[in-house]
């Protein structure tokens, strides 16, 4: 079993907050982002795969490969986007850095598994102090 990682960047907006509370509450639970004309990050995006070495290439996958399907699922649809707003797989989800990494790997799953590779896990790093990983609900830590 061999696990490959790769790197991908984008940003984009977004602000934390609940319709159905008061702006008072939204500021008390989510305090700066909760502001509602939004805030943005630079985020870093690592996407992990397992499985096993393709004797004919020596690949797992062709990283390539690996950047379009996750360009196309993934970081063109939120690049430069607000993801509260633009974005179809977070409509109606709370764009939390916890949300996005989990809905991150709902997208690329099936791609992935299309290909023969499996998603392992997904690191998407807010800021350089926090970030969120998230393995999918069927695999162990």
């Amino acid at each position: 079993m061999i696990y490959i990682t790769r790197r991908e960047q984008f940003n984009a907006a977004h602000k934390l907050y609940r319709e159905e509370w008061s702006d008072e509450r939204n500021m008390q639970v989510f305090g700066k982002c909760s502001n509602p004309n939004w805030h943005g990050h630079n985020y870093e995006l690592f996407v992990t795969v397992k499985g096993e070495i393709n004797p004919d290439t020596g690949y797992l996958i062709d990283l390539k490969t690996l950047k379009e399907i996750i360009r196309l699922h993934v970081t063109d649809k939120l690049d430069h986007k607000n993801v509260n707003l633009d974005v179809d797989f977070m409509k109606d989800k709370m764009a939390s850095t916890e949300v996005l990494a989990t809905e991150i790997f709902n997208q690329l799953k099936l791609p992935l598994e299309q290909r023969g590779v499996t998603l392992y896990k997904v690191k998407l790093v807010e800021t350089e102090n926090n970030y969120a990983e998230y393995y999918g609900q069927d695999q162990p830590l």
